[in-house]
């Protein structure tokens, strides 16, 4: 394998084109020009209540196949600070088992300072609700999951698929999708 040479004196990094990387592996008569791109969407969901398990797998999936990227990644994100994306199994006792879980973590109805409108006076809506507990739930959760593209594709194990996890309330949701690699 050869490396990338810095000029002296130049303390950045010298990122390899993918001629180059290849010329260390691959003969010329092999190399081919990538095209790299980038697609961003949105997947709009409405979640009917607490402690959701939104599956959108087949709506990302479709996303991706509208996207044209070959092979590559995607990043899925949820647009909401009391909303959760993960990637599990789809299997209903497993799930219940998860809402368990998640309310004993920060159960509804205790109390929680966010939920105290007489002092909070930041980040207030004139229809603000108490969701509290939501906001802690999402603390245990992730914001966004990475997956990779292969030959247009998703690439999952036997059982995973995509969830929104809804933490506070039925509402409109919107999950961001940005997908990135070589075009088809």
């Amino acid at each position: 394998m050869s490396e990338a040479k810095i000029a002296p004196g130049h303390s950045g990094y010298r990122t390899l084109t993918y001629d180059e990387r290849m010329s260390t592996t691959t003969p010329a008569a092999h190399r081919r020009h990538l095209s790299l791109g980038a697609y961003h969407g949105s997947i709009c969901l409405k979640t009917e209540g607490p402690l959701q398990f939104v599956d959108f797998t087949e709506q990302l999936a479709e996303v991706v196949r509208h996207s044209r990227i070959r092979t590559g990644f995607v990043n899925v994100q949820t647009r909401h600070t009391t909303t959760a994306v993960m990637v599990n199994e789809n299997e209903p006792l497993l799930l219940e088992d998860m809402r368990r879980i998640l309310e004993r973590l920060a159960p509804r109805g205790r109390p929680y300072q966010h939920d105290d409108f007489s002092v909070r006076t930041v980040n207030m809506c004139p229809d603000e609700q108490k969701n509290g507990h939501s906001h802690c739930k999402a603390m245990f959760l992730r914001t966004s999951e990475t997956l990779n593209v292969a030959q247009g594709e998703l690439q999952f194990g036997q059982w995973q698929r995509v969830f929104l996890i809804e933490l506070d309330r039925a509402k409109k949701r919107t999950v961001s999708v940005l997908i990135m690699g070589e075009e088809a």
